[in-house]
């Protein structure tokens, strides 16, 4: 029942706001042209808006779900208009303040304590508001200025109803649209959902921060305020307060005379640090939430402030190394390369023509590169692959689409700084570093160090495993269990699984002869004074490490 109402009122602010033939051709365009004389007609005001606006408007009218929907579907350029898409994005949940009362009742439940005890002084008018909570200025005591960020009152059942809802929506969406296997909405529901839960628990959010400072501790780019814990609760985050500039006041930053062209640079350079450096982006990047130091003693240095990091982003390690070499390859115009990127991780099934879609590929990025590189712009190079690749039955990878909604802010974020940054020629250097760095042999020397003990540990169950799984090989009798999901899988990393078994019964003999020289005196023969045993365990774990390392191009 309350799904039904709650499924009423968004068909009545869709007619309100003439949205409703965004719906024509589903099972709901019959119920809204019955419903349509009921409701009043749009004031002049709004018919005279554009479609994306009036859609943007509807979004946050119906609360913080639907604002969040249209925040990640602003990053499918590939599958809403243009128009629509850039007033999508203006979304930054930008809604009326609850009473600043219930803030103050609020806090004192979430701390245990009265607000005269916890805090010297608590302003119940809010600096900020939006639709999942709002920010307070207060003092601790002692003196220190700090804000207290409050969740609104019963968010959490609003945005259980509104995921019920969703659900029932992309049941239906899964059912009937053509494309719903590349679309996936319930995944996309599902994103939303895992997104919303992060945000609800403030002391999470402040966890995040917290992670996020010490990554970026005595930077001279980004700056993080310091998370007060004993003033911290699930529905309470207390921050030191910092003062800086929004990085879309143009005016201001020019009257502060901050070096904008330079503030640009850094924020790309911050973002792919994120991304490939520390797998930990702050994942909601828009200009309210990313301020420009004001200290007047850092005109020339400028540095960025991060605020609210209830979305931070992570990847697995096969999506960031995919990302990386397609972010190359691009970078390379190498597009045999990018094409095999996309079938290998997974992205697109196996049995697509190679060449073929390095056609399409070279169709949409050279014309790019007839242009100045910094009038480029790397997030549409990577929406258009996107729409063409859909053509090659793309699958969305739910996963990648907090980074995509961040690269298009950045890049956003950059461009108003500074409207000729060359973003290729900023981020290119700083991603080739990063990724040298990440595979050098130190690299795979210190991920071999943090393994060892596991490999001890299991050391003496494998010649056990292995002589089981040779008599098996040899006499036929190896099973096969597999699931489904298991075959598809299958049929795109045969020849990864080959190289991982190849180099484990490598890795794994050599350790079993190690281990029995290490029971010799001194560890048996020696070379160059080391002993022969520790040569054979490097070398031993040196395979097992390539057994378990990301797969890569043949």
């Amino acid at each position: 029942m309350k799904s039904a109402l709650r499924a009423w009122r968004i068909g009545r602010v869709l007619l309100r706001y003439r949205l409703d033939d965004l719906l024509d051709g589903t099972p709901a365009e019959r119920w809204l042209k019955l419903a349509r004389p009921f409701v009043p007609r749009a004031s002049a005001e709004i018919a005279a808006m554009s479609r994306g606006a009036r859609l943007r408007l509807v979004l946050q009218e119906l609360g913080p779900i639907f604002v969040k929907f249209g925040q990640i579907l602003s990053t499918r350029r590939d599958l809403v208009p243009p128009d629509v898409a850039i007033e999508l994005a203006l979304l930054q949940d930008r809604v009326k303040p609850f009473d600043g009362e219930a803030a103050r009742a609020i806090v004192e439940t979430a701390l245990e304590r009265s607000i005269a005890e916890a805090f010297e002084a608590f302003d119940t008018t809010p600096l900020a508001s939006a639709s999942i909570a709002q920010v307070h200025a207060a003092i601790l005591p002692g003196g220190r200025e700090v804000v207290v960020k409050v969740l609104r009152p019963n968010i959490e059942k609003q945005i259980a109803g509104d995921i019920a809802l969703l659900k029932t929506i992309a049941s239906v969406v899964d059912r009937a649209h053509p494309s719903a296997d590349k679309i996936r909405p319930r995944e996309i529901v599902a994103e939303i959902e895992s997104t919303l839960a992060a945000e609800l628990d403030l002391q999470r959010e402040g966890a995040n921060a917290s992670v996020l400072r010490r990554f970026w501790k005595d930077s001279e780019d980004l700056y993080v305020p310091e998370v007060i814990w004993s003033h911290t609760a699930e529905r309470a985050l207390t921050l030191e307060r910092v003062y800086g500039i929004p990085s879309d006041d143009i005016a201001a930053l020019d009257a502060a005379g901050i070096d904008r062209s330079a503030l640009a640079a850094k924020g790309v350079r911050v973002f792919y640090t994120q991304v490939f450096r520390d797998n930990f982006f702050h994942a909601d990047a828009h200009a309210g939430n990313i301020w420009v130091d004001s200290d007047p003693k850092r005109k020339s240095n400028p540095r960025f402030i991060a605020l609210d990091f209830g979305i931070m982003g992570q990847l697995s390690d096969e999506d960031q190394y995919y990302l990386a070499e397609n972010f190359m390859a691009i970078f390379n115009r190498d597009y045999r390369r990018i094409a095999e990127l996309h079938v290998q991780a997974g992205w697109m099934p196996a049995h697509i023509r190679i060449d073929e879609l390095e056609a399409a590929t070279r169709a949409v990025c050279e014309p790019y590169f007839t242009r100045p590189l910094s009038e480029i712009s790397l997030a549409e190079v990577l929406v258009k692959l996107f729409r063409t690749a859909q053509r090659y039955e793309l699958t969305l990878q739910p996963q990648l689409i907090l980074l995509q909604k961040t690269l298009l802010n950045i890049e956003g974020v950059g461009r108003l700084l500074d409207p000729k940054l060359d973003i290729w020629a900023v981020a290119r250097p700083v991603l080739q570093r990063i990724l040298v760095e990440r595979y050098s042999p130190q690299r795979l020397a210190s991920e071999f160090r943090k393994r060892l003990p596991e490999l001890v540990t299991h050391a003496p169950e494998m010649p056990r495993l292995l002589h089981a799984w040779l008599t098996q090989q040899v006499s036929g009798g190896h099973e096969l269990r597999m699931r489904s999901q298991d075959l598809a899988e299958l049929t795109r990393t045969v020849k990864d699984a080959q190289r991982r078994t190849v180099a484990a019964i490598l890795g794994t003999g050599l350790l079993i002869v190690a281990a029995v020289l290490y029971g010799l005196e001194a560890g048996g023969p020696r070379f160059w004074s080391i002993p022969a045993s520790s040569w054979i365990a490097g070398i031993g774990g040196l395979w097992a490490l390539l057994a378990a390392w990301p797969r890569r191009s043949a």
